[in-house]
């Protein structure tokens, strides 16, 4: 994502309101678990990720979600169906999912109806289930839930609904928001594989993660389609839709498939925007090795105002595809920017927010290389003045690795100037095997700053890069600027 004001406030307003939320039980938490026998009474609420402590269920991962999706254009009503295999990390009576602005019609779990229970806090709704059958570790089950509801019905929390002129919506679930579209475990660090079914009336495409498979018909002139994203995803970077769009397709210079999603009749004014995709996926797999999903893509849509990272299926809005006052399309550096977090974000996750700086850091970085390299900035004046703002930045929203809130530019710039920094501490050669090993080890996985921070030791084999990174992430102050003692901070 891009760190614009308005959606700095809108995260800053979302983690504030999670961490006043009123304490929601959640049972088989790790920190509640029973050694033996099930766990009869709640636990604790969320999974403890710092900025977010209420995000997020214990007691089971999900391995694979299935969403049936049947939306009504210009009213927003929905009617709904969210299928997932789950497996039990320790015994349970039951177990919560996280969701906000849904009416449940009916739960069952393998396939039996269970008992349910919806608790109100001030970010959102917990979703209790008691199967007829206790849970035991290690258990595989089904989880089945009708539900149905209003796009633009209120919710407890912030919603990730987005709206455009055309009567329709797109998702922006980050950070915290896919439970407005569906129950869920609604935590980074639950990722799973998904198939989508997203109904789409006449006139009207339907968008989701990863492939198309096919499309249904339907005697009422809609239209069922289905997708399927075979690599897992955390929940925040749901990409689904019903727009009044075109389909635009085209294939990396490698030969991965892309597809696009432009407003209709606006096909010729965006076509030769999105087909500068596979020239920036050949700028960054010669950094980062081969992109790491089966497609990938942009769906430009008026309903939204900023630019997001949803997995394969980037969402952009349609007012950041201006030329600069130099005439420059340095629009593409957010293109970039939003690319390069499909390797660092959306394949390497990040267990909880608090390490957040490694999805931005990088997409910062590498779009700020990209523009240098096309002539419209200086990378290194970016981050000198990044450098001479930082201190006052860490004493307000913490250091880059411990921020106290996501959106504020300790992560974005920050997280930038912790990767130069490493860049000038042991030279360009060694930095970039130390970031294409990274997302190369942790594909498909979640991380740590403490992991990136052995696994640079590791790489380079230089154990002085322990301090030296935890000096610039997790320290009160700037440290020095390799190869820069002139650089300081500004009164």
């Amino acid at each position: 994502m891009t760190a614009s004001t308005s959606r700095r406030s809108a995260l800053r307003l979302g983690a504030a309101a999670v961490a006043a939320a009123v304490a929601v039980p959640v049972l088989g938490s790790p920190a509640s678990a029973r050694s033996r026998g099930f766990d009869p009474t709640p636990g604790s609420d969320g999974v403890g990720d710092p900025l977010f402590p209420t995000l997020g269920n214990g007691g089971y991962q999900v391995v694979h979600y299935d969403l049936t999706f049947d939306f009504t254009p210009v009213t927003y009503d929905f009617a709904a169906v969210v299928k997932f295999d789950a497996k039990a990390t320790q015994d349970l009576s039951a177990f919560n999912l996280d969701t906000d602005g849904h009416t449940i019609d009916s739960v069952t779990v393998g396939g039996r109806p269970a008992d349910w229970a919806l608790s109100a806090g001030k970010s959102g709704q917990e979703l209790t289930v008691t199967p007829g059958r206790p849970l035991h570790r290690g258990q595989a089950f089904t989880v089945e839930i009708r539900y149905h509801g209003n796009g633009k019905a209120p919710r407890l929390g912030l919603t990730g609904w987005k709206f455009g002129s055309d009567g329709g919506f797109a998702s922006a679930a980050q950070s915290s928001r896919a439970d407005t579209f569906l129950p869920c475990n609604d935590t980074p660090s639950d990722k799973a594989t998904w198939t989508f079914h997203i109904s789409a009336p006449q006139g009207y495409v339907a968008t989701a993660n990863g492939e198309l498979l096919d499309r249904t018909p339907r005697a009422d002139g809609s239209t069922v389609w289905h997708f399927a994203l075979r690599e897992r995803m955390a929940t925040e970077l749901i990409g689904i839709a019903v727009v009044k769009g075109t389909y635009l397709y085209g294939t990396s210079h490698r030969g991965l498939p892309l597809r696009h999603i432009v407003p209709q009749g606006q096909e010729d004014k965006y076509g030769p925007v999105v087909a500068r995709t596979a020239d920036h996926l050949a700028w960054l797999e010669a950094k980062f090795g081969r992109y790491p999903f089966s497609v990938y893509g942009l769906h430009i849509y008026d309903g939204y105002t900023d630019a997001l990272e949803n997995q394969t299926l980037s969402l952009f809005s349609t007012n950041w595809f201006k030329l600069n006052a130099n005439g420059q399309p340095g629009y593409e550096t957010t293109m970039v920017h939003e690319l390069t977090h499909q390797w660092f974000g959306d394949s390497v996750t990040p267990d909880n927010w608090q390490q957040a700086w490694l999805n931005e850091g990088p997409a910062v970085y590498y779009a700020g290389l990209y523009g240098e390299e096309r002539g419209w900035s200086v990378f290194e004046d970016k981050m000198k003045t990044t450098y001479e703002k930082l201190d006052a930045v860490r004493a307000a929203d913490g250091p880059p690795g411990l921020p106290k809130a996501l959106g504020g530019t300790n992560i974005y710039d920050g997280g930038a100037l912790v990767l130069y920094a490493l860049s000038l501490q042991v030279g360009q050669r060694k930095f970039d095997r130390v970031m294409r090993e990274w997302v190369r080890r942790f594909k498909d996985s979640t991380y740590t700053s403490e992991e990136f921070i052995a696994h640079t030791v590791d790489v380079t084999g230089d154990s002085s890069l322990d301090p030296f990174l935890r000096d610039w992430l997790f320290g009160a102050l700037n440290p020095p600027m390799p190869g820069h003692p002139d650089w300081k901070a500004a009164a």
